[in-house]
C-alpha cells in the first residue's frame, strides 16, 4: 500500500506545497514547528481541501482537485493519532476501542480486538475510563482505537508531544510494534530526532511548507542536521555484536569500525540505531596515540562547510554512511583537512534509540 501526496494549500501569509509518497513502514515528517507537518496530515485525513493537488491511496483517489473529487473523511479508511488521546470519557477503554470498529463500516479488520489489546499492553485497562489512565495509557488506547478501524493509513500527528519523558519511554516500545505487526504505510509526525531515528524507516524533511529531503534517515538527517538551525548530528545504523556483561561493555559492529557502550539490552545481531551528535566528534590525522576516547571509526573528508558560528562542519564518509563532525576553524586549519583525506573519528558520545551512552569506556 502507498500514499502518493502532491498538494499545495495558502494558510494565511504560510504556503504549503508539498509532493511525497509513503509505503509500508514509518515515514516521518519531521521539521521544526511551523514547518507544516500537522497541516499536511489534515489535508491527507480530509479534515481540510488543498487548494489544488491529489492524493491517492493504494490507487484509489481521495483527492484530485482537477477532477473535482474529494473523498469526505469518514470514506477514506484513515486511521489518526492525534497528540491528545481524545477518547471518550464516559465510555470504558473497551467501548472506546470498541468505537474503532464501528468506525470500520463493514472494512475487512486488519486486526481483532483481542490482537490489539495484547499488542498494546491493554488488557488490564479495558474496565477503566479515561480518567484513570496515564497520558502513556490514553495514547496506547486512541492507537488502539485507530487500528480497530480498519485503516488503509495510519497518520499519527506528533502522539508523544504531551507526554512527559518517562512515558514516552514506556509507550515507543508499542509504536515499534505497530510497523513490525501490520503491513500498512504510517505516516508519523515529529520534530524530535530521537523519536524519528527509532521509528521512522525513511523521512521528509519539511522546511516552511517545502520539501526540502526525503530518504533513509540516515540520509536525511545527514542532510538535515548540518544546518545551522539544528544541533548538528547523523544517525548510524549499527549491529550488536557483543551484549554487555562480565566480559565488558557491548559493541556494536559497523563497517567503519567497533563501537562500544556501556550497556545494552538487545539481542546479539539486533540492528541499532546511533545518533551521534557532530559536537561529540573529533578528528585525528594518522592514527591517534592513547586515548579514552575508545571509539574511533575509519573515515573519509567529504566536504566542510563554515558554520554562522565560525566552526567547521566535516562531512565525513564512514564506512559508506555519512558523519558528521563540528570542530574550530583553528583545528580545521591545523589539521589541514580537504576532501578526499583519510582521517580517524574519535566519538566521545553516541545516542541509541534516545538513551544517551559515553562513548569513552576508559
Amino acid at each position: 500500500m502507498t500514499i502518493e501526496v502532491a498538494i499545495e494549500k495558502r494558510l494565511g501569509a504560510f504556503a504549503l506545497d508539498v509532493a511525497f509518497s509513503a509505503g509500508d513502514g514509518v515515514t516521518a515528517l519531521f521539521g521544526r514547528s511551523g514547518a507544516g507537518k500537522t497541516s499536511i496530515v489534515k489535508l491527507i485525513a480530509g479534515l481540510a481541501p488543498p487548494d489544488r493537488g491529489t492524493i491517492r491511496l493504494g490507487g484509489t483517489t481521495l483527492v484530485d482537485t482537477a477532477a473535482g473529487v474529494l473523498v469526505p473523511p469518514h470514506r477514506r479508511a484513515i486511521g489518526m493519532v492525534f497528540q491528545e488521546a481524545r477518547l471518550f470519557p464516559h465510555l470504558s477503554v473497551r467501548r472506546n476501542l470498541l468505537y474503532g470498529r464501528w468506525l470500520a463500516r463493514g472494512r475487512a479488520p486488519i486486526a481483532s480486538l483481542e490482537t490489539v489489546v495484547d499488542l498494546l499492553g491493554l488488557s488490564a485497562l479495558l474496565n477503566r475510563r479515561p480518567r484513570d489512565l496515564s497520558g502513556g495509557e490514553q495514547q496506547r488506547v486512541a492507537i488502539g482505537r485507530a487500528l480497530l478501524c480498519a485503516p488503509r493509513l495510519l497518520l499519527m500527528d506528533e502522539p508523544l508531544a504531551s507526554l512527559d519523558r518517562t512515558r514516552r519511554a514506556e509507550i515507543l516500545p508499542y509504536l515499534e510494534g505497530l510497523s513490525a505487526r501490520f503491513r500498512l504505510p504510517i505516516v508519523y509526525v515529529s520534530h524530535q530526532i530521537e523519536e524519528v531515528a527509532r521509528l521512522a524507516d525513511r523521512v521528509v524533511l519539511i522546511e516552511a511548507g517545502r520539501v526540502a529531503g526525503i530518504g533513509p534517515v540516515e540520509t536525511v538527517f545527514g542532510q538535515a542536521e548540518s544546518r545551522d538551525d539544528f544541533d548538528a548530528a547523523t544517525v548510524l545504523t549499527a549491529t550488536l555484536g557483543r551484549a554487555s556483561g562480565a566480559d565488558g561493555p557491548a559493541r556494536l559492529d559497523h563497517p567503519a569500525g567497533p563501537i562500544l557502550v556501556s550497556r545494552l539490552d538487545r539481542p546479539v545481531g539486533s540492528a541499532v540505531r546511533l545518533r551521534i551528535r557532530a559536537r561529540d566528534v573529533a578528528l585525528a590525522v594518522g592514527e591517534p596515540g592513547r586515548l579514552s576516547i575508545r571509539n574511533r571509526l575509519k573515515a573519509v573528508v567529504v566536504a566542510i562547510e563554515v558554520q554562522r558560528s565560525g566552526d567547521r562542519l566535516v562531512r565525513l564518509d564512514a564506512g559508506g554512511a555519512p558523519l558528521v563532525a563540528q570542530i574550530t576553524a583553528d583545528a580545521a586549519e591545523d589539521l589541514a583537512l580537504e576532501p578526499g583525506m583519510p582521517v580517524v573519528a574519535l566519538v566521545k558520545a553516541v545516542a541509541i534509540d534516545g538513551l544517551a551512552f559515553s562513548g569513552a569506556t576508559d
